[in-house]
C-alpha cells in the first residue's frame, strides 16, 4: 500500500538520537551512530519524530510501504518494557575528568571531538543520557551557579587551542543554566574560529523541549 512514513537523510543525521527517543512505536534506532527506520510497520507517519530532529535530517513521503502494525506495535514495546530491571546500560563515557573546572586546556582527546558541555542536572534528569547525548562526545560538566570559576574564559582557551568540530550544551530550564549557555556562546565568539553549535534544553520532568 502507499503511505505517508518517515524518512531519514544520513548525511544529515548527527547521530543525536533525538528522534529515537521522540518515537513512541520504536520505529527509529541508532546504528552506527546514525538514525535508522528499523520497522516499516511500527511507523505510523504521524511525525512525533519530525519537531525533535535539530538537524532537519528528518521528513516524510508518500511512498509504498507495509500498513502500520498497531498490534505488532503493542507487542514489541511490551516485551521491550518487560526487560529486567537488573541489565546494566552501559557507559559512554571516554574522557576524565569531566569537570569544566578540572580538565585541561588541552588533551589529544580534543582533536576533531564532538564536544558535549552538560549541566550537571541534565544527566540526572534525561533517562538516555549516555545513550543519546555521551556517546561519541568529549564531555565537560558544570554548573555556574554553583563552581567558582569563569566558564567563558577557559572555554575560550579550549576552543582556541583545539581543533574542536562542533559543540552541543545540554542545560535545563531553569534560570541558572542560561549562565552555561552564555558562557559558551561567549566563548565561542571569542576563540576566533567558526565552530557549530547546538543547545537542548531538557524539562524539569525528563523531557526535550
Amino acid at each position: 500500500m502507499k503511505r505517508r512514513i518517515v524518512k531519514i537523510d544520513e548525511e544529515k543525521c548527527s547521530g543525536c538520537g533525538l528522534c529515537a527517543g521522540a518515537c513512541h512505536e520504536g520505529a527509529i534506532g541508532m546504528i552506527g551512530g546514525k538514525a535508522r527506520l528499523l520497522r516499516e510497520d511500527y511507523c505510523d507517519g504521524l511525525g512525533d519524530c519530525l519537531p525533535a530532529c535539530p538537524a532537519g535530517a528528518i521528513s516524510f513521503e508518500e511512498r509504498e510501504a507495509p500498513a502500520y502494525d498497531a498490534q505488532a506495535v503493542k507487542a514489541h514495546l511490551a516485551a521491550r518494557a518487560a526487560k529486567p530491571s537488573g541489565v546494566k546500560a552501559e557507559s559512554r563515557l571516554a574522557n576524565w575528568p569531566v569537570q569544566i573546572r578540572l580538565a585541561p586546556v588541552a588533551a589529544p582527546y580534543f582533536d576533531g571531538a564532538e564536544l558535549l558541555i552538560a549541566a550537571d542536572c541534565t544527566a540526572y534528569a534525561y533517562g538516555n543520557f549516555h545513550e543519546e547525548f555521551i556517546r561519541g562526545r568529549v564531555t565537560l560538566v558544570g554548573c555556574p551557579k554553583l563552581d567558582p570559576v569563569k566558564y567563558a574564559e577557559k572555554l575560550t582557551e579550549i576552543f582556541a587551542r583545539n581543533a574542536i568540530a562542533g559543540v552541543t550544551v545540554t542545560r535545563m530550564t531553569v534560570p541558572c543554566c542560561g549562565g552555561l549557555e552564555f558562557a559558551v556562546k561567549t566563548a565561542l565568539e571569542a576563540c576566533g574560529k567558526e565552530i557549530p553549535l547546538k543547545v537542548v534544553t531538557i524539562g524539569t520532568d525528563g523531557k526535550i523541549q
